[in-house]
C-alpha cells in the first residue's frame, strides 16, 4: 500500500534533497532519497532499542538477574514470571 505525504521545506532543505537526486546520485527522484532516509532512521531507532535491551540483559546480569536455561523454555518463563511478581 502506497501513501502520499506533503511537506513544507526551507529553502535549504529543498536544495539539499536536490541536491541529492538527479544525475550523477543514487536516487533519481527526491522521492527515492527521502524514502531512503526514512528507512536509514528506523534503522537507526531499531538497533538503538536493540542495544538499549542487550545493556539492560547485562545490567541484570550484574544484579544477579538471570535464570540458567535448562532446556524448558517454559519453566524458565514460568520462573521468570513469579520472580518478577515478588520483585526482582
Amino acid at each position: 500500500m502506497t501513501s502520499s505525504i506533503n511537506l513544507s521545506l526551507t529553502d535549504e532543505l529543498r536544495a539539499f534533497i536536490d541536491g541529492n537526486c538527479g544525475d550523477g546520485t543514487p536516487y533519481s527522484t527526491p522521492s527515492e532519497f527521502m524514502r531512503d532516509l526514512l528507512r536509514e532512521k528506523k534503522m537507526r531507532l531499531e538497533a538503538q532499542a536493540l542495544r538499549d535491551g542487550i545493556l539492560e540483559g547485562y545490567r541484570d546480569l550484574l544484579q544477579g538477574r538471570h535464570i540458567p536455561f535448562n532446556g524448558d523454555l517454559k519453566a524458565v518463563i514460568a520462573e521468570a514470571r513469579r520472580r518478577e511478581k515478588q520483585g526482582w
